[in-house]
């Protein structure tokens, strides 16, 4: 199992949109040339972003602007944003475990909350790291 790539793409992103505000209009084009992704996929997540309100994206070759500081835009908030598990659910569960098996018609029973637990766990990681703590990483690796 994997979380999407979208994850990473947008945290790749919104430091770019950062990094190069001052210097140039950070366009799809711009951050496609960045990531090496299609600018398609680029502006998908720059929608995403911005439909949970952390970025704003200006019509035409305007380019996208971060809307809080980077320290109130959490992992967690990225993760949501752009939408890196199925209905909100890390786990998965297969549709219709066999009911004449004693693991298969118990099987929900004994692992949603273990799943539950696991994929909480995970949310208050999330919700820990902020794209500050990117941007002072970044800064240690251009200094070093």
């Amino acid at each position: 199992m994997q979380i999407s790539s979208r994850f990473t793409l947008a945290v790749h992103i919104l430091i770019c949109i950062d990094t190069f505000k001052d210097d140039c209009k950070t366009t799809s084009d711009f951050l496609a040339g960045s990531t090496n992704v299609n600018p398609v996929i680029v502006r998908k997540i720059l929608s995403q972003l911005k439909s949970a309100g952390l970025v704003n994206v200006a019509r035409g070759s305007g380019g996208a602007s971060i809307t809080k500081p980077l320290g109130e835009i959490t992992f967690l908030d990225i993760y949501k944003a752009v939408d890196c598990v199925n209905k909100g659910e890390l786990f998965h569960f297969h549709e219709a475990p066999n009911e004449k098996c004693p693991v298969g018609r118990n099987i929900h029973a004994i692992l949603d909350d273990k799943l539950l637990q696991v994929q909480n766990a995970l949310e208050r990681e999330l919700k820990s790291i902020t794209l500050e703590d990117v941007k002072s990483d970044l800064k240690r690796y251009l200094d070093s």
